[in-house]
């Protein structure tokens, strides 16, 4: 007797370090053919930085960021991180925003994606000093960031994150990270 298939859900994939500045060209056309290809429906890109709205068996969804990052490898000779939420955790990282809860400019907050969550011993060796006036707050495997200077200005890159936290990630802006939750509830 074969199994019943899982419902679909919406997810969201967020690559980072595409099509910026005029590196790492990647046409967000032959992305989301990949993310068909590899059994995603309903495939959607937003902006051409590397977001992409699809809807997948949760089965199919657990193993796709490393296949698909795998298949830009191959295709396009790029090492780009893929990083995958849910539209419900998408949801939740909007809801949990500590700094819009205590009122703060949405011009200045970001969302890091983190791929995993960080252990607790990497999570305390932060450095909640490290580039005053931004601040930052880890909650599971969002990273949320206030830049009042902007994230050109910070030291609060991805590089430092990466590090320090043993996990890659990628950061949305505010605006972009609400419309990604649109999308993905549509």
């Amino acid at each position: 007797m074969a199994k019943p298939k899982l419902a679909a859900s919406t997810y969201v994939a967020l690559l980072r370090g595409i099509n910026v500045g005029g590196k790492n060209l990647l046409p967000m056309k032959a992305l989301a053919a990949m993310f068909r290809d590899e059994g995603a429906t309903d495939v959607s890109t937003f902006i051409a930085s590397g977001n992409v709205i699809f809807d997948a068996a949760p089965t199919l969804a657990a193993g796709l960021a490393p296949r698909i990052a795998r298949r830009i490898a191959a295709d396009f000779d790029l090492r780009v991180p893929v990083v995958l939420r849910s539209s419900a955790e998408l949801a939740t990282a909007v809801a949990k925003n500590p700094f819009v809860a205590r009122g703060a400019d949405e011009n200045q907050l970001f969302v890091m994606f983190l791929a995993d969550a960080p252990a607790a011993a990497a999570t305390r060796a932060l450095d909640p000093k490290r580039s005053p006036p931004d601040e930052f707050a880890l909650v599971g495997r969002d990273l949320y960031l206030r830049l009042p200077n902007g994230a050109a200005r910070t030291k609060l890159t991805n590089a430092y994150f990466d590090k320090a936290l043993a996990t890659i990630g990628t950061a949305r802006n505010w605006r972009t990270t609400r419309k990604l939750l649109e999308l993905a509830t549509r």
